[in-house]
């Protein structure tokens, strides 16, 4: 953007492998927080962690490729990145 503002994008990730019950989504928090992203994480039905992700571009970006990593007990097997219309929360959730 030219007017010196970052872009602001928000994206949804689906993240597939041995996420729930590894501290995924809490370590998600601490990650998106200390990079100033917010949003949410929740478990799904599936065996799947969701995460809606909002923020400075680069910042999301850095989020998205953590989450191949995930906590140190996890073993992350796919992560699917949709771009979502720009979203404001107040802060990163665990759902």
């Amino acid at each position: 953007m030219n007017d010196g503002q970052a872009e602001q994008i928000t994206r949804r990730c689906f993240v597939s492998g041995k996420v729930q019950g590894v501290w995924y989504r809490a370590k998600t928090q601490e990650k998106a927080k200390a990079l100033g992203v917010t949003g949410w994480a929740k478990n799904l039905p599936d065996g799947r962690v969701e995460v809606l992700a909002s923020g400075e571009r680069d910042k999301v970006e850095a989020l998205c490729a953590w989450l191949w990593q995930g906590p140190e007990l996890a073993e992350v097997t796919a992560v699917d990145v949709q771009e979502e219309a720009w979203l404001v929360f107040e802060r990163f959730a665990v759902k």
